[in-house]
C-alpha cells in the first residue's frame, strides 16, 4: 500500500479509467465507467494488469476529480476495481459518487476490510490471499476463477460462507479458457446453482 493515500480516501491512486461496456458477471453486457485503482498484494500469477499493483506507479487522485469524470458520461454506473481497492478506505469516494446519483459496484479479493457505500459487490477471491467474512457476508456476487480442476472445490468451500441470494459463478481463466471452459460447462449441469461467467469483453475486443 502507498504511504502516501490519505487516511480517509480523499486521494487515491488512480491507474486508469475508462467507459466501456462490464464484461462479466452478473452485470454483463451493461455500460458503466470503470475506475481502476493502483495497489495489490494478492499477486495472482495470471492477472492480466500485473502494472497495477505497485500503487506508487500511479498518481495520486482526488476523489472530486474521479467523480467529476465520472459525471460525464451516459451510464450512471461506475466499478471500481483494481489492483485490490479495498486496500484504501473508499467511504469518501463512493459517498461522492452517491450524492452525483451514480449506482457503484465493487471488484474485489475481499481480502481487506469492506469500506464505502455500494450498490452491488462482486467478490473473486485469490488463493493467495483469502477473503474476509465481512466481504464474503456482503457480496452480491461470488466469481471463481477456474484456472485448474482444484478450483471447483475451493469454489465450493466459499460458496458456503455468502448468503443465499448471493449468485454463484464460475469463470475460466482466460489463458485457460479452451481447457477448462468444457469442464465448468459439465460442471454447470451437475450443479446448477453455479452459472459460467465468460470474459466477453475479450471476445467483443473492447477494455
Amino acid at each position: 500500500m502507498s504511504n502516501q493515500v490519505p487516511a480517509d480516501g480523499s486521494m487515491l491512486p488512480l491507474m486508469e479509467e475508462f467507459y466501456t461496456i462490464q464484461g462479466e458477471g452478473y452485470h454483463t453486457g451493461k455500460a458503466a465507467y470503470f475506475i481502476r485503482l493502483g495497489g495489490c498484494d494478492v499477486g495472482c500469477h495470471w492477472c492480466d494488469v500485473k502494472e497495477s499493483w505497485d500503487a506508487d506507479l500511479h498518481p495520486l487522485t482526488s476523489a472530486e476529480t474521479i467523480v467529476e469524470n465520472a459525471k460525464k458520461f451516459p451510464a450512471k454506473t461506475v466499478v471500481i476495481t483494481g489492483g485490490e481497492p479495498l486496500l484504501y478506505n473508499l467511504s469518501y469516494l463512493t459517498q461522492k459518487l452517491k450524492e452525483a446519483g451514480i449506482q457503484i459496484f465493487l471488484e474485489t479479493s475481499g481480502a481487506y476490510p469492506l469500506t464505502g457505500y455500494w450498490d452491488w459487490i462482486c467478490l473473486s477471491p485469490k488463493k493467495f490471499k483469502g477473503p474476509r467474512p465481512d466481504v464474503l457476508s456482503a457480496a452480491g456476487e461470488l466469481k471463481v476463477i477456474v484456472f485448474n480442476k482444484s478450483d471447483f472445490t475451493w469454489a465450493e468451500e466459499h460458496a458456503k460462507f455468502v448468503g443465499s441470494t448471493c449468485k454463484l459463478y464460475l469463470q475460466p481463466e482466460w489463458s485457460k479458457a479452451a481447457e477448462m471452459t468444457p469442464l465448468i460447462i459439465d460442471y454447470v449441469k451437475d450443479n446448477p446453482k453455479w452459472e459460467i461467467s465468460l470474459q466477453t469483453h475479450k471476445y467483443l475486443n473492447i477494455p
